[in-house]
């Protein structure tokens, strides 16, 4: 068994198994509370491009050439990469794939030159709150009331310390990265 990373693009084939279990899984949760159009409304929203270096970039985690998850950041500020689309596949769960993909992510971003992540998950996403939690976020949010008071759940991170050792890092190649 061997993972491995991927940078690409949304619209790579390979990562229609993330974008259709999101799309899922959103519409599970949430149905039509957000958008009449469900889930796909939200992962259209942005386009490819938004997720492409050098002020984004897109994630796929393979295992033996399957994939098993992925996530995705965009220019939020200056300083600020915003985070989407975390997700690891529904039966792969709890085995710290989120985690691994998360870190990934704030390493790319550092080495992409940014110093802060921001990021919303949706208050039916416990298990993205407590991820998110537990690996270093700060909430902006009230955590003591109901979540569902505040809908969308902001959370930041300070990754000041990965991009300066990122500066002194060189840049590495990933089979498909744009960098």
């Amino acid at each position: 068994m061997s993972d491995t990373f991927l940078y690409t693009t949304p619209l790579d084939p390979r990562a229609k198994p993330l974008i259709d279990e999101l799309i899922f899984e959103y519409d599970s949760r949430y149905g039509t509370y957000f958008n009449a159009e469900g889930a796909a409304a939200e992962l259209n929203r942005y386009p490819p491009e938004a997720f492409a270096p050098p002020h984004g970039n897109f994630l796929l985690l393979l295992r033996d050439g399957e994939t098993i998850g992925g996530g995705a950041f965009k220019h939020y500020d200056e300083n600020t990469a915003e985070f989407k689309r975390v997700w690891t596949r529904h039966d792969l769960r709890r085995q710290g794939l989120a985690r691994t993909v998360l870190f990934e992510l704030e390493a790319q971003a550092a080495r992409q030159g940014y110093s802060r992540i921001y990021l919303t998950t949706g208050f039916r996403q416990p298990e993205a709150v407590g991820l998110y939690l537990t690996n270093g976020y700060t909430a902006l949010f009230d955590t003591s009331v109901d979540p569902e008071i505040h809908k969308s759940l902001p959370f930041e991170k300070d990754i000041s310390h990965l991009a300066l050792g990122a500066l002194d890092e060189p840049r590495r190649r990933i089979a498909g990265a744009n960098h």
